[in-house]
């Protein structure tokens, strides 16, 4: 007997399509189609991983052309549309949907407020990120995560305001995750703070001895003050602890085939992929690549 797909099917297969970026888009697209055929394309489960993959694998476009299409939209749907805008640094429709879904039988939930604190964060709204993080906490009695405290260090410190993200640090419950103090170390960095960050970098490397992005972040921020002396210190303390920066990959998707780009030679990946490190001429289509 022959068998056809299934709404969780879709559900698996589409949210695998947008969790790679090792997967061409097309994949996607050819599900989109397939469905649409079954008639499975107002299905729920479906209709969220379809919007979530086109979110997540660049066209927001073709995410709000899903959204609009769903007669039925529920709370998944909605947070899915207000993430997908968040992802891509639309604040303005990050906020009008916030203030829609609100008229709606629905209340905003945890992954919601991650959201809208993350287009604050990214938008430079600190008044209003605070605003909804203490509604999210007083009104909606929602208890932070981890990442919304995160995100909230995050607005704090690209807005330039170290103190009140130290401030902000000390008042939440329980031990310090390593997220939130990388944000804090980040943020170090960009506004020049030389002592805060040495203190975060302090307590990073405590926590956690092996984690390359603490040792890279505060050895750049060492190299911008031309202190050279402490750049050797941190990288002789990395070559101690046996620790390597994480490689990097970009991809694109060149005639339906996704080729990755790397900053380091990389050994054993699919033929399809293309590696080639920073100043290299030894690639045979360096020519194009350049």
């Amino acid at each position: 007997m022959e068998s056809k797909p299934n709404d969780y099917t879709f559900g698996s297969v589409l949210s695998a399509i947008a969790s790679s970026e090792s997967i061409s888009l097309t994949y996607g697209q050819w599900c989109h189609s397939y469905l649409f055929k079954l008639g499975l394309n107002n299905n729920p489960i479906v209709s969220g991983a379809l919007l979530d993959m086109y979110a997540k694998r660049g066209s927001i476009n073709e995410s709000r052309k899903v959204f609009n299409e769903i007669k039925n939209k529920n709370q998944v749907t909605w947070t899915a549309i207000i993430s997908a805008h968040s992802r891509h640094v639309d604040y303005e429709s990050v906020m009008k949907l916030y203030e829609d879904i609100k008229t709606q039988s629905f209340e905003p939930d945890s992954i919601t407020f991650l959201s809208v604190l993350t287009a604050c964060g990214r938008k430079g709204m600190v008044e209003k990120g605070t605003e909804v993080f203490e509604s999210m906490v007083k009104l909606y009695k929602i208890e932070p995560t981890p990442e919304h405290y995160s995100c909230m260090v995050d607005m704090y410190g690209r807005a330039g305001r170290l103190k009140e993200a130290e401030e902000f640090l000390a008042h939440i419950p329980g031990r310090v995750g390593l997220p939130v103090l990388q944000s804090l170390l980040g943020s170090c960095k960009v506004h020049g703070n030389m002592e805060m960050g040495k203190q975060v970098s302090d307590a990073l490397l405590k926590m956690e001895p092996r984690e390359s992005g603490s040792y890279v972040l505060m050895s750049n921020l060492y190299a911008e003050r031309a202190d050279w002396d402490e750049v050797a210190r941190i990288r002789k303390g990395m070559r101690e602890n046996n620790v390597k920066k994480v490689v990097g990959f970009s991809w694109v998707d060149v005639h339906n085939v996704v080729v990755g780009f790397s900053w380091v030679d990389v050994h054993n990946v699919d033929e399809r992929l293309h590696a080639f490190s920073s100043d290299d001429t030894s690639h045979p289509r360096t020519d194009e690549i350049y």
